[in-house]
C-alpha cells in the first residue's frame, strides 16, 4: 500500500453533525472526495440539500437528516436513527457548536450557560456514546473526530461569558478520556482545535466588532484568518488509516495564534 493509499476512505461511511455549511461542509466534502459516503445532520433544510447534492456530484452516496442536535433528546434519537437507517458508521465528526452570544459572566443567566454546554459538549457526549458505542459493539473499530477550539486552550480577549471556552476545554478532556477507554477497541478519538476561521457566524461577528477582529488578525503569525477548506485535509487524515496510531490528540490549526 502506498502512502497516499493510506488516506483513502473507500467503503467507509461518515456521520457529521453541522455538516451542511462552514467548516462542517468542507470536512464532509473532503472526506467524501477521499471515498466515503456521508450522512449529514444539520438544522437548515436548504443548505442540507445543497451539500448533499455536492457530495453526490463527487460520486458518493449522501443522506440528509434535518435535526437540532443541540437538544440532547433529539441528538439521541437522531444518532439511533442514523445507525439504524444508514449504518454502520465508520467515521463520526462531532462538529456542531458555537458561541451564540456575548454576555459577561456576572450577568450570564444559568439557562444560557446550559444552552452553550449542551450545544458544544452534551451533543458531543451523546453522539460519541451512541455512535461510538455501536462501533465498539460491531467490533471493527472506527474514527471519532471532535471539533473543539483553541478557545479550549486559551482565554479569548475582549469577549464576555465563558461557557464557550469552558465547554470546548471539556471537549478536549472528554476526547482524551474516550481515547484512553476505547483504544483497545481500535476506536480512535481525536480533536481538532481551529483558530479564527471566517465562517458565517464569525463574518457576522466581525461586522459588529471590526476593531476587535483586526486585533486578533494582527496577532496571527501567518497574518490572516483560516479558510474553511483548510480543515478538510486534516479531517481526512484523522479519519483515515494514515492516522491509525493517533488517538487522544488535540491538533491546533490556527496560523500560529496560540504560539504567543
Amino acid at each position: 500500500m502506498s502512502v497516499l493509499d493510506r488516506f483513502r476512505l473507500d467503503g467507509k461511511r461518515l456521520l457529521i453533525t453541522g455538516g451542511s455549511r462552514g467548516l462542517g461542509r468542507e470536512m464532509a466534502l473532503a472526506i467524501a472526495e477521499a471515498g466515503a459516503d456521508v450522512v449529514l445532520v444539520a438544522r437548515d433544510a436548504a443548505s442540507l440539500e445543497a451539500t448533499t447534492d455536492d457530495i453526490r456530484r463527487l460520486g458518493r452516496q449522501a443522506f440528509a437528516m434535518q435535526a437540532d442536535v443541540s437538544q440532547p433528546e433529539v441528538c439521541q434519537t437522531t444518532c439511533e436513527q442514523a445507525w439504524r437507517d444508514y449504518g454502520p458508521i465508520d467515521i463520526l465528526v462531532n462538529n456542531v457548536g458555537g458561541r451564540r452570544f456575548n454576555i459577561p459572566t456576572a450577568q450570564l443567566p444559568l439557562e444560557k450557560w446550559r444552552e452553550i454546554i449542551d450545544l458544544n459538549l452534551t451533543n458531543t457526549l451523546v453522539c460519541t456514546k451512541t455512535i461510538g458505542g455501536s462501533m465498539i459493539a460491531r467490533g471493527r473499530g472506527g474514527r471519532i473526530i471532535n471539533v473543539a477550539s483553541i478557545s479550549g486552550l486559551i482565554v479569548n480577549r475582549g469577549i464576555g461569558g465563558r461557557a464557550y471556552e469552558t465547554s470546548k476545554a471539556a471537549v478536549i478532556q472528554f476526547t482524551k478520556c474516550a481515547a484512553a477507554d476505547w483504544a483497545p477497541h481500535n476506536v480512535t478519538v481525536n480533536a481538532i482545535c481551529p483558530g479564527f476561521f471566517m465562517t458565517e457566524p464569525n463574518l457576522r461577528w466581525s461586522r459588529e466588532h471590526p476593531k476587535l477582529l483586526e486585533m486578533y488578525k494582527d496577532q496571527i503569525p501567518m497574518g490572516d484568518f483560516g479558510q474553511a477548506e483548510d480543515l478538510g485535509p486534516l479531517a481526512v487524515y484523522l479519519a483515515s488509516d494514515a492516522a491509525r496510531y493517533v488517538t487522544g490528540a488535540s491538533i491546533v490549526i490556527d496560523g500560529g495564534y496560540t504560539l504567543w
